[in-house]
């Protein structure tokens, strides 16, 4: 290193003086001042310590012209020695800045760099440093000058460093650095099987937190691995410690094996500290820890040797880190990673939120109900009756209004502010202990001050335990699934993202106007079937509408007429009468009231983050009043149906779910590739807002036609005709727009009135089926000998019947997949719809279910198990909570099983080992948070085949009730025969197979 020559002074030993010298850095530490003018005068070599002393003391007597020249050079620090009454005067303090001296003005933003330098030791997640040093040791000094020299390394929180190549002959004290708490975890040669290499070393700023220790670490040939859980000073409320694992794995290592071994140990670790927050950093090479813990998130984007990314660094947040490259370490091969903090913390981004309730005191129902039980209704309807015609709009909004003003005279509105850290046990009582300890703090009262502080802890005291008291009430009967869910919810303290932001106001008009655009589509007028007078008019029975009132869940949200669900419940048998005169007076003039099919839309959002008004889903919120009118007439609807109608449509009928439509639909296609020269073509098909381009007049001329009587069909296109719509977001409304196309999402006969419309939508060809469920269809080609021609002549015609129903075909979201299996398969022509070419993909998703062109099922295995393991989390919150494994369990079958196995009977059998593993691994460690055994997902497969064949077997309008044939003994089913294992290991042969071994053994 060349030599850095200044001009200085240096004191004689006996006179004080100070001489011009030479300054010669010969070592960080060492200052070498050889004498210039007279070689005569001895030299006096000052180290860096004594130099500051100088600077901060008055034991050397200088002389000003020596001051002012060390000033000069940077060598004197800023106090004059003659202004210094003492050393401790000296000291250097940080001066408070003033107002006027800010560099930014209040109130603005100054960044993650601005927030970390304010704060460097508070951040909400510790600032890091990941590097592959390869030799520790030689490190040290570049380190320590780093830290010296740069307040970015000086303020980083945590150091993680990988092959540090150290080992039991190297002590902590030759590797420790000044401020930092080091923890090691260095390669045993009789557990990896290597002699040199490896080593991990994690340095904690004691700034920070000096409460790190290593909860556990682990040395092999595959990987090497440190946790180190700390608990800083300064964390947001949402973690209740930061476990940093520094991971080292081999290039050689086998990367399956090694990432088995560091799941266990981070899903043992995530079991102790559920509300922990996972720093994993370290050098994986090519290993990706995403497939074994896909909730995890990786935060380095940049190649960190030569092109390629090996050091990464994974949290559970996925905008916790922003990374940032910095220059190797001495002559390693690696670069630095230097990880700024970019997370908020949730008090900070939640605003306190302000709403109104409404409180039902204990005599409220009762009152209500005398109130409902004194009414004489029957005056609503004489004062609405005509020249012997009732006015049904009039006759209904009294009545309505009626029952909402008695609602509101014995309840009580009252405004409340939510905070997002506000305590669940916070009580009125206890608010107000707050206020008297305030008052008593501010009067300078000391007596009053020490009762309110006591009262204040009593208080407190009893306010959780009496919420403890509560939570645990909740768990006493496994039954009450709502009270137990309440109580899970509570205690994980999950709370669902917001729906939509209610601060753009204009926002809910332009969401009005984007759900009403197909109204200028419809140009057919409505108008109603001449009825016979041998008509049947359909009448409802005072004991059908009791009995579906009394079936209200009491909370489902309010429609547009604000009269809650628990009000109709409760008072159902008060209010039977007006009501079944109010629905049998709507049927027989076919009829329905304007304030009974008003619609407030509520818009949800599809996706996260929206970017367009399509990426909101329109759910309409309807009386609860007209929803049970609604389930009334859909029940004889469906009475009235024929057998016969579209075996191919598998929703809204009994017996029939998505597992079943998957597994026609591939059973369709694995029959048809046993053949010689034959490939299959599935066509997903996307509609645009199918429910809302239904042409009401379309409809009712089909539903005549099925048999339903004329007066019905009137009353339905009444329904659907005619219906004020507004569109809420938050607390803002837009203006209200009545529309007379579509059937909303959201009323109850919605679905099915869907369904009956594209009832008459079939496959032409005996080659081709059309699988529907609801508004999902699916066109199966089966195409044999490269002829296309039936095929594509079947799409173009389901194009025409679309466009003469007013559906709109969404041709850039629909999806074609090919399943061609022939060694010499040809390239296939792309699909054409309305002259536009349909994208063809190797996978799509059908009901759920990720379908590929090659009938494998790792994609949608990896899918389940990822919303399997993010659903560990809270399954180690309420083990936390020491709830009990009958509770644990209840929840793991609720929220994990019943996501691992979704549709398992479709896909599972041909399963890969590997994907199998995978599932059962997240049920093995659920299995450990709750401690006790669960069923495997093999038993669960196997039980849920036997359950849908034995339900097949038993219905005879199934449309695969023929597969299940038995033999002439009548003792066991006929197999299918399958000339592949993709055929033979599907749900129907496994079917046939699982119930012929759970027959009885003949005598």
């Amino acid at each position: 290193m060349a030599a850095r020559s200044d001009a200085a002074a240096t004191p004689g030993p006996n006179d004080g003086a100070f001489m011009s010298f030479n300054v010669v850095r010969s070592s960080p530490n060492i200052v070498s001042v050889p004498l210039k003018h007279r070689e005569s005068t001895p030299r006096q070599i000052y180290d860096r310590q004594s130099l500051l002393e100088i600077g901060n003391a008055h034991k050397h007597q200088l002389s000003p012209a020596a001051i002012e020249k060390l000033r000069g050079l940077c060598i004197l620090l800023k106090p004059d020695l003659e202004t210094v009454a003492s050393p401790s005067d000296a000291i250097r303090t940080k001066r408070r800045r003033r107002r006027c001296e800010r560099g930014r003005k209040r109130g603005k933003r100054g960044g993650i760099r601005a927030r970390l330098r304010a704060n460097p030791t508070r951040p909400a997640l510790p600032t890091l440093m990941l590097s592959n040093v390869r030799s520790l040791e030689n490190k040290l000094d570049e380190i320590q000058l780093s830290r010296s020299t740069e307040h970015e390394a000086r303020d980083c929180c945590v150091f993680v460093f990988t092959e540090t190549w150290l080992n039991d002959k190297t002590p902590d004290s030759a590797i420790q650095l000044h401020g930092l708490t080091c923890c090691r975890a260095d390669r045993d040669s009789s557990l990896s099987g290597k002699t040199r290499g490896g080593g991990l070393c994690v340095y904690i700023n004691k700034e920070w937190c000096n409460n790190a220790a290593v909860v556990t670490k682990n040395c092999s040939s595959l990987v090497e691995f440190m946790f180190v859980k700390c608990r800083p000073f300064y964390l947001p409320r949402e973690f209740t410690a930061i476990v940093i694992v520094a991971v080292y794995i081999p290039p050689c290592a086998n990367p399956k094996d090694a990432l088995r071994e560091l799941y266990s140990a981070i899903s043992e670790q995530q079991t102790n500290n559920p509300d922990g927050f996972f720093i994993i950093a370290g050098d994986f090479n090519h290993a990706n820890l995403k497939s074994v813990l896909p909730k995890f998130y990786q935060h380095v984007n940049f190649a960190t040797r030569g092109n390629n990314t090996l050091d990464f660094v994974y949290t559970t947040n996925k905008n916790a880190y922003r990374a940032e490259p910095r220059p190797h370490l001495g002559y390693s091969d690696h670069i630095s990673v230097m990880l700024i903090p970019a997370y908020r913390p949730l008090l900070k981004l939640t605003k306190p939120v302000q709403k109104q309730i409404t409180v039902w005191p204990d005599n409220a129902t009762s009152a209500l109900q005398d109130c409902f039980q004194d009414t004489d209704w029957n005056m609503f309807k004489e004062a609405a009756t005509y020249n012997n015609q009732t006015d049904l709009q009039e006759y209904t909004e009294t009545v309505t209004a009626y029952i909402k003003k008695c609602i509101d005279d014995v309840t009580v509105t009252k405004t409340i502010t939510t905070r997002a850290n506000q305590k669940p046990w916070m009580t009125a009582e206890v608010r107000r202990l707050l206020k008297i300890r305030d008052e008593a703090f501010r009067s300078g009262d000391k007596a009053a001050l020490k009762t309110a502080r006591a009262d204040l802890s009593h208080g407190i005291k009893k306010a959780k335990h009496q919420y403890a008291q509560k939570i645990n009430n909740n768990f006493s009967d496994s039954k009450d699934t709502r009270s137990l869910w309440q109580a899970i919810q509570t205690i994980t303290d999950y709370k669902p993202l917001p729906q939509a932001s209610d601060d753009d106001t204009s926002l809910p008009d332009a969401l009005n106007h984007f759900y009403s655009r197909f109204e200028i589509q419809n140009n057919t007028p409505a108008q109603k079937l001449h009825t016979s007078p041998n008509d049947q008019v359909l009448c409802l029975s005072a004991a059908d509408v009791r009995k579906t009132l009394s079936r209200i869940n009491p909370r489902k949200a309010a429609g547009p007429d604000n009269i809650p669900g628990r009000v109709l419940r409760e008072c159902a048998a008060q209010l039977t009468d007006v009501l079944t005169d109010i629905f049998n007076t709507s049927l027989s003039q076919a009829v329905v009231p304007t304030c009974l099919k008003s619609t407030s839309t509520i818009p949800v959002p599809k996706k996260s983050p929206v970017s367009c008004l399509n990426d909101y889903r329109p759910i309409a919120l309807t009386p609860i009043m007209m929803k049970c009118f609604e389930r009334l007439v859909m029940h004889h609807i469906k009475s009235s149906l024929p057998n016969t109608l579209d075996p191919f449509q598998f929703a809204y009928r009994p017996n029939r779910s998505t597992d079943d439509a998957i597994s026609s639909t591939l059973h369709l296609a694995l029959t048809h590739l046993e053949h010689k020269d034959s490939y299959v073509r599935m066509l997903f098909i996307d509609f645009s807002s199918a429910f809302n381009t239904i042409i009401p007049q379309q409809l009712i001329n089909k539903l005549n036609l099925l048999g339903l009587n004329t007066s019905l069909c009137n009353w339905i296109l009444d329904f659907l005709t005619g219906r004020p719509q507004s569109v809420r977001v938050g607390s803002n409304t837009s203006s209200t727009t009545t529309l007379s196309t579509g059937a909303p999402q959201g009323c109850v006969l919605s679905p099915l009135l869907f369904t009956l419309l594209t009832h008459d939508c079939t496959a032409k060809f005996s080659s081709n089926h059309i699988i529907k469920f609801a508004d999902d269809t699916t066109v199966v080609g089966l195409i044999s000998n490269n002829d296309e021609t039936h095929y594509r002549e079947e799409v173009a015609q389901l194009a025409k019947w679309c466009g003469a129903n007013n559906l709109s075909l969404n041709v850039s979201k629909t999806k074609e997949v090919v399943m061609d299996f022939r060694r010499n398969s040809v390239d296939h022509r792309p699909l054409t719809i309305d002259s536009s070419a349909v994208e063809r993909v190797s996978s799509t998703k059908f009901l759920g279910v990720h379908i590929t062109e090659n009938l494998t099922w790792t994609t949608n295995v990896t899918s389940l198990n990822k919303k399997g393991q993010q659903r560990l989390h809270f399954l180690r919150r309420l083990k936390r909570a020491s709830l009990p494994p009958p509770i644990l369990t209840t929840f793991y079958r609720g929220t994990i099983e019943s996501v691992l196995t979704s549709c398992i009977t479709v896909w599972y059998g041909n399963c890969s080992a590997a994907d199998r593993k995978t599932l059962q691994r997240t049920v093995n460690t659920a299995a450990k948070i709750i401690g006790a055994p669960l069923p495997s997902i093999l038993d669960i497969f196997l039980a849920r085949c036997s359950s849908k064949a034995s339900s097949i077997v038993k219905d005879p309008t199934h449309p695969s009730h023929n597969l299940f044939q038995l033999l002439p003994s009548g003792r066991r089913y006929r197999s299918i025969k399958a000339r592949s294992v993709r055929f033979l290991n599907s749900f129907f042969p496994q079917a046939v197979r699982v119930l012929n071994s759970n027959l009885p053994a003949p005598l």
